[in-house]
């Protein structure tokens, strides 16, 4: 079965303060049959959170106001959300970093630019891992 046919009505979030992220992540996912939401900072992605209710989040480190780590903080702490798979994406790839995401709970570390192939089967291993 293709990654398309899987991914068909999988619900993604998608926290990342660069247009040209979200506009790539977006051409990707939806094409694979996704739905969809952005969030520009990690305020706008966990306001949206409650009412999306996606089956996994890819959160950006290096956000403004409120960054990758702290959105992951905040969903892998909150007694409803922590079984929903967070997902980095950071240029910033080395030990530190992918320690300090996996200590807050952080699913699985992407590296940017990410590629198609990436971000689809990252999406394929953790959509269906959320308790609804």
């Amino acid at each position: 079965m293709s990654t398309e046919k899987i991914l068909s009505g999988v619900k993604v979030l998608v926290a990342d303060d660069s247009n040209t992220i979200r506009r790539s992540a977006d051409i990707f996912l939806r094409k694979a049959g996704c739905e969809v939401v952005y969030g520009e900072d990690g305020f706008d992605a966990l306001a949206k959170i409650p009412d999306f209710k996606p089956d996994l989040i890819f959160v950006d480190v290096m956000m403004p106001k409120l960054d990758g780590y702290q959105v992951c903080a905040v969903v892998k702490q909150h007694p409803r959300f922590r079984a929903l798979p967070v997902i980095m994406l950071t240029s910033k790839d080395n030990v530190f970093d992918r320690a300090r995401a996996k200590l807050l709970g952080a699913d699985e570390y992407l590296t940017k630019p990410f590629t198609r192939d990436s971000l689809l089967n990252a999406v394929a291993r953790y959509a269906f891992r959320a308790a609804p």
